[in-house]
């Protein structure tokens, strides 16, 4: 039977999108056709991408150079443009561009035109550092105002950026910049997190320290009005090394694939690849996904849960080229209560709130009821992504945050800096599904042996069969950019060959949607067949006492066996009763397969900075192999926690 929706936008609502307007514009009725069409025709279809959202700059003749296989084709190959002067080009004038929140309550507002003399001071202070088109500038900052003016200063000299949050330790930060060599690093003296103050001075000095090719350290005072930078090199504070200046940044004309910034996969497994994005493509990518899927207008205002060390802060800055309020926020969303990034969306009126599915379930397992609490007038459109958001979480946030909403489950990766499926708002949400792919994307679910999967023949690989913009230009330190290193090719082009694989787990809907299951290289083989950890997830975390859950596989007696770790509520205890609930439940909604062999309890469950589980290092730890590259790991005493278990000895 056809399950009906939970949401679908009236028709006034759909037909005021930009998504109507472009559907108009190019001759498609409808979003289907749409997406067929941008597959047959790239060449229109981006090139009205380019038109319709408002690129700055010379498109060139061609918006396509086929090469002899998927990641050696190249979009506007005579393009010229700059992508800061793409962000800033409708600030000039009193509106706030930027608006910063922390989780103390204290408020920073930035005009267009105060953004732009501030940009304009930067990028005069850093070419006066020698700063020039190629060199790497790095942020070891907080989700506030700086982090973004120093991007776009460095971008509009045509410096590549690169940024990690501050809560990242010594270690974790020189893994990172380390590997690029930047002449020039923007840092915080601390940042506050949870109610406590985080100095950050003293990693700072052995960060500088294992940095040789810095030119100058430029300290924003954060935590004091005067930090003692006595132990760091070359070290300036912000409001010294920007004073002066002119009032209007200039911007140099580059290619459309000159590299905007680096990112950083997430280290669990190994050194973290430095994955380096394409101004053009990143761009691009961004204004389709913000105007086109997300319905951002110009005047809307912006709010993303993310730090600097996480890609959807890339994706939150590129706002400000469709002319809307970007609305940081640094903190903890938990302070000084659950509902303060409601109490903001309210403030400020916020038209997108972005969160993360774990937000969402912690907001549900807190009891929060936004609908009954707070306005919430302004708020048209919620993404999530992060991790599969459960049919529960989306019946939440109907229920219980607002029932009259464009709920847009989008799930890409850092390797894109985009999404492979994203939302529709003129098209209706079911529970549990991601509503389409993305325009411009050939999403496939493939069999292992290659074979495209439809609705109904289950779960496979993510694939995507077609060239796209925002494909990375390639890995730092593997072979000359652009010329598609032996690294980059075997992460996206090895499983299926000339194919990209995304390494997701995923599924077709009959609404022609789809359900991400989990990562596909943390897919669980009990008896040789393949389960989505996202499966368990939805299941185990709906019953009462658990707050969430992890599952790995572990080598056993020549197979592997379902391990599901669990965090209580307090008070709780994983008595045999409860694992049999559990247990029950699992068979019940899953498959006996799904069922774990071994289930226990921890008082923690280790993370990402960014906030996403460790299956692997967990499962690294427990079968005898090492956990690489901990310092990326937010909290790594907790797998080590698990690792000692007693029921997972053997």
């Amino acid at each position: 039977m056809t399950r009906s929706p939970l949401w679908r936008p009236d028709r006034a609502r759909a037909e005021a999108t930009h998504l109507a307007r472009f559907l108009h514009h190019v001759g498609q009725p409808g979003y289907a056709e749409l997406h067929q069409w941008s597959l047959a025709q790239p060449e229109a279809f981006w090139t009205a991408v380019w038109d319709q959202c408002g690129v700055i700059g010379d498109q060139g003749d061609r918006a396509l150079l086929p090469g002899v296989d998927m990641p050696t084709t190249r979009f506007f190959p005579e393009a010229r443009l700059n992508v800061a002067e793409n962000l800033l080009h409708r600030w000039d004038g009193e509106e706030p561009a930027i608006i910063a929140h922390d989780e103390a309550g204290h408020r920073r507002e930035l005009s267009g035109r105060r953004l732009r003399e501030e940009v304009a001071a930067l990028a005069a202070a850093l070419q006066a550092s020698g700063v020039t088109v190629g060199d790497r500038v790095a942020a070891w900052l907080p989700n506030g105002p700086e982090a973004v003016v120093a991007m776009l200063a460095a971008t509009s000299l045509g410096a590549l950026f690169s940024s990690c949050s501050p809560d990242f330790g010594t270690r974790g930060v020189l893994d990172r910049f380390g590997q690029i060599e930047p002449v020039v690093l923007l840092a915080a003296d601390g940042y506050c997190y949870n109610a406590a103050a985080i100095d950050c001075l003293e990693r700072l000095g052995a960060i500088t320290a294992g940095l040789p090719t810095l030119r100058t350290t430029v300290v924003v005072p954060t935590l004091s009005e005067d930090p003692d930078l006595s132990g760091i090199s070359a070290a300036v504070r912000w409001d010294q090394y920007v004073a002066g200046g002119p009032e209007e940044p200039t911007f140099v004309p580059l290619p459309f694939d000159h590299p905007w910034y680096v990112l950083y996969s997430s280290g669990t497994t190994g050194p973290p690849k430095c994955i380096v994005h394409r101004a053009g493509g990143a761009l691009l990518m961004h204004l389709k996904e913000h105007q086109l899927l997300s319905d951002i207008h110009r005047g809307d205002r912006v709010l993303y849960y993310t730090t600097t060390g996480w890609m959807m802060w890339n994706w939150l800055v590129s706002a400000l080229a469709s002319g809307a309020t970007i609305v940081l926020y640094d903190g903890s969303p938990f302070v000084p209560g659950p509902d303060h990034l409601f109490d903001i969306v309210d403030e400020e009126g916020i038209s997108l709130l972005g969160v993360s599915a774990k937000l969402i379930d912690a907001l549900a397992q807190a009891g929060l009821q936004p609908s009954r609490t707070h306005g919430l007038g302004s708020l048209r459109t919620i993404c999530s992504t992060g991790s599969p958001l459960s049919p529960e979480g989306f019946r939440y946030v109907y229920e219980q945050v607002k029932d009259d909403v464009h709920l847009a489950s989008i799930s890409g990766g850092t390797d894109l800096c985009g999404c492979l499926v994203a939302g529709d708002p003129t098209g209706p949400v079911y529970a549990g599904e991601i509503q389409q792919p993305a325009l411009g994307m050939a999403i496939g679910v493939w069999s292992d042996e290659g074979h495209p999967l439809a609705a109904g023949d289950g779960p496979g690989e993510l694939v995507c069969t077609a060239p796209f913009p925002s494909m990375p230009l390639g890995f730092w330190d593997d072979g000359p950019l652009g010329a598609v290193g032996p690294k980059y090719r075997a992460a996206y082009f090895e499983r299926f060959p000339g194919v990209w694989c995304q390494g997701d787990f995923a599924s077709w809907t009959e609404h022609g949607g789809i359900v991400i299951h989990g990562r596909s290289d943390a897919t669980l083989n009990p008896g040789g067949v393949r389960i989505g950890t996202a499966d368990i997830y939805r299941v185990v975390e709906q019953q009462p006492g658990v707050v969430e859950a992890l599952v790995f596989g572990q080598q056993w007696e020549g197979d592997v066996r379902i391990v599901l770790v669990v965090r209580l509520q307090p008070g709780i205890s994983l008595d045999e009763s409860l694992r049999a609930d559990l247990r029950t439940v699992i068979r019940r909604e899953l498959s006996p397969r799904h069922v774990p062999a071994v289930i226990v309890a921890v008082d923690d469950l280790p993370r990402t900075r960014s906030g996403k589980l460790v299956e692997l290092a967990v499962a690294d730890a427990v079968n005898g192999r090492p956990v690489r590259n901990r310092e990326a790991i937010a909290n790594p005493e907790a797998i080590d926690a698990i690792a000692a278990v007693e029921a997972l000895q053997s």
